[in-house]
């Protein structure tokens, strides 16, 4: 059984120190904003990736439970596995810890990356290695006591029971906290990992000892050891740390292992057993104050008594050894563990009472309160405190107050609902991702954007361009702080790199998704033309924006591949159910539904309007209950999120209702295994906190907002009075239940409101909408110009 803080914990957890929270500082942060919402954070939501039960390649959620703050630098957290398709490092089956990183991502697949500085409390002889959970090679990884693992918004605790160690994180951005409690012992250790990488190994690592209770280091991570893709995502970061003790290191020593330069070390070979055993084999080096080379480790040794508390600090940097130094003395120093826990508990709360909601049931606001947290880890800081950052250019930059540099865009996933959930509740963080992209593109000399950038890399992960659907919602929205004509610059430059000029489609193995997504992110630029007065630019894209026609075969009645030479490719049979024909992690079925920007153009090649609704209808009644992997409805990826908004477009939005109170029953879920599908830096829960709070888009770039099914009684979005003239926007559902899913009418600020929709601009405004709901669909609400053709 895992533990969260839940109200009959939260008592427990306030009063008591051993629990890593002070009452006073969580108790502030909760009274400051009225609401103590992250109470209902549990991080363990998703903390899984199985493949076993999702039954499918991708795994759950891959999200990570330990300790951090809101789009923080720093992810204290638990890791129990090196190497595979596993980027938090962490799932909640495994039965041991390796130990406890410093870094990690949220919720991505393509073997992740980070998992850096790997700190480990131990007891007895020293071992080199953490060794593997199955036996097959002993290390020092410890198992732990499931029913000590507790974790909540900023903190996280389990017991190492091979040593009898307790263990707790917490964080601030830029540092990271451990407190040990140890065993009476006349060996008790904390060593660290230099070289751990998720995915992989870092190419080179240093560290030296300051004075008795100070460390300071850095690990390179390239390419050339794996990591983010294996090593196709380009990933290149040095990650540096200063750290400190609060027991004196009167005996420490390192040990570093001599890999021969024709080894590869990469994901799998760095935890094959021979590659350990090397490890295992290396020279324990002491009477140095320093060491360099190519898999190193660090460790001090002291007597414990029983009960005595050992604390590890750490600050990080991706710019020098100074940022580091920085960085912990602005944020952490000074601080104690329960401070700092209590700190980043109020932080959380400030965050999560953004948006604030009434009715439901605990469970209901526990995944709704989870998901805004999972929101909030991605893009994180990449800035120092110092407002520095490294360039990619690979020289250190400073953001001389203008924004903050903040990395981690997985731009494929989180165009569909996560940027547009910023752009209500977190305007400047909009504006801070798209200053650094295009300070990223401009640094670089390649000018264009990229679609899944990590650490400054131009991945190249996924496809389309959704940079440019993310810079045309926010400016029509009025979130305009970057430089606005050296984006427009950049996007211009992005759809002649990659997009359907050429043929007026993309021929590949993935010509579908390629040609779809181009054109729609096409049609992104004409929007922000027009609104930026480039007349002929505006009609030139518009026109690009139709390439997804090219692909359409009549005869099928579908999208289908199509080759260089203008030829079809072959159509098998079940081609419309069939992943990966034409389509990237999905099927035609799936993918054919992405036309956002032409609806009825869309319809008009369908077949018209009463065809496409039998259609749409019969995708989402074959999808499976439990909203697994499947080739129909699968929420569990992304290609497919803005596909229960399109009955509103087609007039019939009791069926938008009825699907999308459906998705959130049934896709998420208060358990480990309650994420479907990758969490992916937070786009699956974004969907889900604007769909259960009644509001999603359909077409980001278009400031239309579609109107669905609210979970809760009532939702409040906090707006940024610098960016928005209303205080706040409420959603009010009046008789809501789980039987009452059915909108009857609609009163917007005090005036009926017959659209299932709303513009942006009226969120902006601030206001009320109040909906009055019914256990039968309304079929006379919300069908205003429905789609005919």
């Amino acid at each position: 059984m895992h533990n969260y803080l839940t109200q009959a914990t939260l008592l427990f957890a306030l009063a008591a120190p051993a629990a890593g929270l002070t009452g006073c500082c969580a108790r502030e942060g909760a009274a400051a904003e009225g609401f103590d919402a992250a109470r209902y954070v549990n991080p363990f939501i998703g903390a899984s990736t199985s493949t076993a039960a999702a039954g499918v390649y991708h795994g759950l959620g891959k999200t990570f439970p330990g300790a951090t703050t809101p789009f923080g630098m720093v992810q204290v957290s638990p890791n129990t596995i090196t190497g595979g398709d596993n980027s938090p490092g962490y799932s909640y089956e495994h039965a041991t810890i390796e130990g406890f990183a410093f870094t990690q991502m949220n919720g991505v697949g393509w073997f992740g990356e980070l998992g850096n500085l790997l700190v480990m409390p131990t007891t007895g002889p020293l071992q080199k290695i953490a060794g593997k959970e199955d036996g097959s090679i002993a290390g020092y990884r410890s198992h732990y006591d499931k029913t000590t693992e507790t974790a909540r918004a900023g903190y996280y605790a389990a017991d190492l029971t091979d040593y009898g160690i307790r263990v707790e994180s917490s964080a601030t951005p830029h540092c990271g906290i451990l407190r040990f409690t140890f065993p009476e012992n006349d060996l008790s250790r904390i060593q660290i990992d230099l070289a751990r990488r998720v995915g992989g190994t870092s190419e080179r690592q240093y560290v030296e000892v300051i004075d008795d209770r100070t460390i300071a280091g850095w690990m390179k991570c390239t390419p050339a050891t794996g990591g983010w893709g294996n090593g196709e995502g380009h990933a290149d970061y040095t990650i540096y740390f200063y750290a400190q003790l609060s027991e004196p290191m009167r005996q420490h020593g390192f040990w570093s292992a001599d890999i021969p330069d024709t080894w590869v070390r990469k994901k799998d070979e760095v935890v094959s057993i021979p590659y350990l055993q090397r490890v295992a084999q290396a020279p324990v080096v002491t009477g140095e104050r320093q060491i360099e080379g190519k898999h190193i480790g660090f460790y001090t040794e002291f007597p414990t008594r029983e009960g005595q508390q050992v604390e590890f600090k750490a600050g990080i940097s991706f710019v020098d050894m100074e940022g580091a130094r920085k960085n912990f003395e602005a944020e952490i120093a000074s601080k104690t563990f329960d401070e700092v826990a209590g700190e980043a508990y109020a932080q959380w709360n400030r965050e999560l009472n953004r948006i604030r909601i009434e009715g439901g049931t605990d469970e209901e606001k526990t995944i709704f309160y989870t998901a805004l947290y999972h929101t909030m880890i991605d893009p994180r800081i990449y800035t120092d405190t110092d407002g520095r950052y490294m360039g990619a250019d690979g020289k250190p930059r400073s953001t001389e107050g203008r924004f903050t540099k903040r990395t981690v865009f997985s731009g494929w996933d989180v165009f569909r609902s996560q940027m547009p959930l910023q752009t209500i509740i977190n305007p400047e963080l909009v504006d801070d991702l798209l200053a650094s992209l295009t300070t990223m593109a401009q640094e670089s000399g390649r000018e264009y954007f990229e679609r899944w950038e990590i650490v400054n890399a131009y991945s190249g992960c996924m496809l389309g361009n959704p940079a440019l659907s993310v810079l045309a919602d926010a400016y029509a929205k009025g979130i305009r702080g970057y430089d606005v004509e050296r984006a427009y610059r950049y996007a211009v430059n992005t759809s002649r790199l990659f997009g359907n000029d050429s043929l007026g489609y993309t021929p590949s193995d993935l010509c579908i998704s390629h040609t779809l997504e181009y054109a729609y992110t096409d049609w992104c630029v004409s929007q922000l033309a027009a609104r930026l007065g480039k007349t002929e630019d505006a009609k030139a894209f518009a026109q690009k924006s139709r390439a997804y026609r090219n692909i359409f075969d009549r005869e099928k009645g579908w999208f289908r591949p199509r080759r260089a030479d203008g030829s079809w490719a072959p159509w098998p049979e079940n081609a419309r159910t069939t992943e990966w024909y034409g389509c990237i992690e999905s099927t035609p079925y799936q993918q054919g539904w992405f036309v956002p920007h032409d609806v009825e153009g869309m319809v008009e090649l369908m077949g018209g309007r009463e065809a496409v609704l039998a259609d749409l209808n019969e995708f989402f009644e074959k999808a499976p209950a439990d909203m697994h992997w499947n080739a129909y409805y699968n929420h569990a990826n992304e290609p497919v999120h803005l596909v229960p908004f399109l009955f509103n477009r087609l007039g019939e939005p009791w069926s938008t209702q009825r699907w999308t109170r459906f998705i959130c029953r049934q896709a998420y879920a208060d358990k480990v295994e309650g994420i479907v599908g990758n969490e992916d830096a937070g786009q699956m829960s974004a969907w889900y906190v604007l769909a259960a709070a009644g509001i999603h888009p359909a077409c980001p770039g278009d400031t239309r907002m579609e109107i669905t099914s609210p979970v809760f009684d009532r939702i409040e979005f906090r707006l940024d009075p610098r960016y928005a003239q209303g205080g706040t926007f409420a959603v009010v559902a009046h008789g809501n239940s789980p039987e009452n899913i059915y909108i009857q009418r609609a009163v917007l600020n005090g005036e009926e409101l017959a659209a299932s929709h709303i513009d942006f601009a009226q969120i902006a405004a601030g206001g009320t909408l109040e909906l009055y709901m019914g256990p039968e669909p309304n079929r006379q609400w919300g069908i205003d110009k429905p789609t005919e053709r």
